[in-house]
């Protein structure tokens, strides 16, 4: 079971008190009615779909009910870090400081289980 860290609630809770919302800092068109009926199509469903690194949108359905961020590797499943809602996207830099901040409280979280 995955956990996931709610950054409203600061607590890793477990993967089904939470939805996938999809991708995350995808802008909505000023002026939709401008757009052709191509492009209104792209924005609705053309999504990326890169393997490894993935900024989405999650929502803490079962706890808070807050919308909120998220990096994680499409490829390991694993979470990078998880950030409010209307923050702007990280840089690496800060993604790889988180990766490894988890990592290593999870190493020392398995070090200390009898």
């Amino acid at each position: 079971m995955l956990l996931i860290r709610c950054p409203y609630c600061e607590a890793e809770r477990p993967e089904v008190e939470f939805t996938y919302a999809g991708e995350a800092h995808i802008a909505r068109p000023a002026d939709p009615s401008a757009l052709s009926d191509d492009e209104w199509r792209d924005f609705l469903f053309i999504r990326t779909n890169p393997r490894g690194r993935h900024f989405e949108r999650w929502r803490h359905m079962h706890g808070c009910g807050r919308f909120f961020n998220a990096v994680r590797d499409t490829v390991t499943d694993k979470f990078a870090m998880t950030y409010k809602a209307g923050a702007p996207r990280p840089s690496d830099e800060e993604v790889e400081l988180a990766a490894s901040a988890a990592a290593s409280a999870a190493a020392s979280a398995k070090e200390a289980r009898p």
